[in-house]
């Protein structure tokens, strides 16, 4: 797919995305930490991933956030900056460290390990937009995508964002990625989450997220619940995603066949590829499906970042029957589908 948005030196982006990325200890070779001698260090973070995955997809991205003046920081930094991400507004903490967390991995899910208190990117606050490169990319972008992570960090974090959301302008898409963490929330208080999340135009919600934290995970009533923006994405994991639009219109699209590999990173790989998909314009269900290959991508690949499916492969995905695309089935060989030629999807 073609690349989307002005060249980054123009600081005209398709989607700017904010909020704390950090680095990853993951064990090598996978396995539980009593059994792991080594580790390879990466990078991960919801915001930043939905900037990677976007970048995988052609589409003109930004990150903005905040990093240690340590090794850490400037690593990761580079890093999502080598996948085609606009870091141009990252900047650096003299005081405070760049977050950390260990992933330790098993054969079906994932439990995470968190050192991010007193974080660099907890001390983002509302003078941030006082940095004339943020507000370049701010005023060219058009998508702003944030997450539920960021104001359970600090209080100066929940003021930016509510600093954001104050701050649209006419052609801004402000789209928001509920990411529930209850650690996040012990010594805060969640109420202040559904007044953000209702300021949105574009809105994410696992069922099993909004459920525990709002006692639904019902789309309907999760659109009433949310009347504001334009359109509420559902994900019902492993099963099916509902868009609901404001005017009544619901398309529902079914999740892929996927041999897991491992889980982390699918939710905001699933906002990646909506996301590119209302970029360019995509219908609805379309939009659902590149959300869904890129979820997959990520579900068979260790790490926070896959390669998504070639081009051609995407189209054809993306155009094929309902039929065709149930019996599509995804594994970390390849891709095999009767809407594919028989040729290696991958």
């Amino acid at each position: 797919m073609s690349s989307d948005g002005a060249s980054t030196s123009g600081h005209t982006l398709a989607v700017v995305c904010l909020g704390e990325s950090m680095a990853v200890l993951l064990p090598d070779p996978p396995g539980p930490f009593e059994a792991v001698d080594t580790f390879r260090v990466a990078f991960g973070g919801a915001e930043s991933n939905v900037a990677c995955g976007l970048a995988a997809l052609g589409v003109t991205s930004a990150w903005i956030s905040r990093v240690g003046d340590d090794g850490l920081g400037r690593r990761l930094t580079a890093e999502i900056a080598a996948r085609g991400v606009d870091v141009s507004a990252v900047t650096t903490d003299p005081l405070r460290r760049t977050g950390l967390y260990l992933k330790e991995t098993g054969t079906s899910s994932s439990r995470l390990h968190y050192y991010r208190a007193g974080s660099a990117a907890s001390a983002l606050g509302r003078e941030l937009l006082d940095d004339p490169a943020v507000l370049q990319l701010l005023d060219g972008a058009r998508v702003l995508h944030l997450s539920g992570i960021t104001p359970a960090l600090s209080d100066s974090c929940l003021d930016l964002v509510r600093a954001l959301l104050a701050r649209r302008r006419p052609g801004l898409l402000i789209s928001f990625d509920l990411n529930w963490r209850p650690a996040l929330w012990l010594d805060r208080d969640p109420a202040v989450l559904p007044a953000l999340l209702d300021a949105a135009d574009l809105l994410f919600l696992g069922a099993d997220e909004a459920e525990t934290a709002f006692g639904t995970g019902d789309p309907a009533a999760l659109r009433r619940m949310f009347p504001s923006p334009a359109t509420i994405v559902v994900k019902d994991s492993g099963h099916r995603v509902t868009a609901l639009d404001e005017d009544g219109t619901a398309v529902t699209e079914p999740a892929l066949t996927v041999e897991v590999v491992e889980p982390t990173g699918a939710g905001d790989a699933f906002a990646a590829g909506y996301l590119a998909g209302t970029v360019r314009g995509l219908d609805q269900r379309s939009r659902l499906r590149l959300g869904h290959l890129s979820a997959a991508a990520a579900l068979t690949t260790h790490g926070d970042h896959a390669t998504p499916a070639p081009d051609p492969v995407i189209n054809a995905l993306l155009a094929a029957s309902a039929a065709d695309w149930a019996a599509t089935r995804v594994t970390a060989l390849g891709i095999d589908s009767p809407a594919l030629p028989a040729v290696a999807a991958r």
